[in-house]
């Protein structure tokens, strides 16, 4: 199927693949796979993490220095990443070893045997991972606010686990998670680079529609509702860290738009945003002032991040709570959301020219929605949102939020 920007397939199998026929001498492919560490079983956290990590480590037909010298001896380059709800295997190389991309991810992904000696090594790798990720509580806070956020749901437990938990998992219990869910109705090969679609189907007919077929036999469990907290906890840092946030849209939901530019609006990444101008610009505050939106397939997460020294809390506090309370009261004129609008729109623009980030992003977008919108159609869109959508979901968001301070 052809829709301007993009051309997509469903290979025998189930397996989903989308292109972009771009001018470039480097060709991006990758594998994203439905299964994070949110299809964890209690005893089972981090796994999904180790098992991309073990991808690595050796497959039927080849050894693990074989899987990691293959593209970078070619100039090229192999990487993963796991998320809450996604593994993503991806690969960057010339436009003329694309199809050894493929092979390689193909390989990795459904031929891997993690070996138990070579499991061994790499648990230690990720309990200094775990012990890196410890000494950032910048870091930390935002993992430890959404376990609090979703508590007794799958998805209130970090991604990369506990060291005990690691220390359980071993070859044949990878196995039977990877069988359990990387299914091939979880999965898009989606693709970026100066190769034709019918070059493109080809080659992942060749060396992915060989698989059989397979149905994921499981749902993910629904959150519940949660009570909002306030909990400051001890770190003895030279900064206090604060987290203020609440549940959000799903990815699905058409309000996802209108938060996503009022987040923009409140925190995004410029040096006009609104807390960055009231916090640090005015005040000087913080040096650290952001808003992110985080949406999930059934669930979302809307979240205030600052730091700053820990006598400025409150006065900080006071200040969010101040923007947010004009967002929730007053309109935006037509000149304020035009501009907000425009600076978005030229931010989703920009974005796309680093082309693997927007390789990764209509591959997931089709895995979640089935379907991917033109930029055109993001565009229009994004326009259509209006003043009173934002003073709504600003009303609905960011009401009884939960706050977490780190001391």
């Amino acid at each position: 199927m052809i829709k301007e920007e993009f051309y997509t397939y469903t290979l025998p199998n189930g397996i989903r693949g989308i292109h972009r026929n771009i001018r470039s001498g480097a060709a991006r492919c990758a594998l994203i796979i439905g299964a994070g560490s949110r299809d964890e079983k209690p005893g089972e956290y981090g796994i999904a993490h180790f098992a991309e990590h073990g991808l690595f480590k050796g497959t039927v037909r080849r050894k693990a220095y074989q899987v990691n010298c293959r593209l970078e001896n070619l100039g090229g380059e192999l990487n993963a990443f796991t998320t809450k709800e996604d593994t993503t295997v991806h690969a960057t190389v010339l436009r003329s070893d694309f199809s050894k991309a493929a092979e390689l991810i193909s390989d990795i992904v459904f031929n891997s045997t993690f070996p138990d000696k070579e499991l061994d090594k790499e648990r230690e790798v990720i309990v200094d991972e775990i012990n890196t990720y410890k000494d950032s509580p910048m870091d930390m806070i935002y993992d430890t606010f959404e376990d609090m956020i979703f508590e007794g749901s799958e998805l209130g437990h970090n991604i990369l686990g506990r060291k005990s938990d690691l220390m359980r998992h071993n070859s044949a219990a990878l196995h039977r998670f990877v069988e359990r869910t990387h299914t091939t109705d979880q999965m898009v090969f989606a693709s970026i680079g100066a190769i034709s679609n019918s070059r493109i189907e080809q080659i992942a007919n060749r060396y992915f529609a060989t698989e059989p077929a397979t149905v994921r036999g499981y749902t993910r469990t629904a959150v519940q509702p949660y009570n909002a907290f306030t909990r400051e906890i001890t770190k003895h840092t030279h900064q206090a860290h604060s987290i203020i946030g609440n549940r959000a849209y799903n990815i699905t939901e058409d309000k996802r738009l209108p938060l996503s530019l009022l987040i923009n609006i409140l925190g995004g990444p410029t040096a006009n945003s609104r807390l960055n101008i009231s916090v640090r610009e005015r005040e000087g505050l913080s040096y650290n002032i952001e808003a992110n939106y985080t949406p999930y397939t059934d669930t979302g997460m809307a979240l205030i991040y600052f730091s700053s020294d820990h006598c400025n809390v409150d006065l900080c506090r006071e200040i969010i709570d101040s923007e947010i309370r004009k967002l929730q009261s007053t309109k935006l004129t037509s000149r304020q959301l035009s501009m907000a609008k425009r600076q978005y729109i030229a931010q989703m623009t920009i974005s796309t020219e680093g082309s693997e980030n927007y390789m990764l992003g209509i591959g997931r977008s089709l895995l979640v929605h089935g379907e991917v919108d033109t930029l055109d159609e993001a565009f229009k869109k994004i326009n259509s949102v209006t003043a009173d959508q934002i003073i709504e979901v600003a009303n609905e968001i960011f009401v009884n939020n939960s706050t977490l301070i780190y001391r």
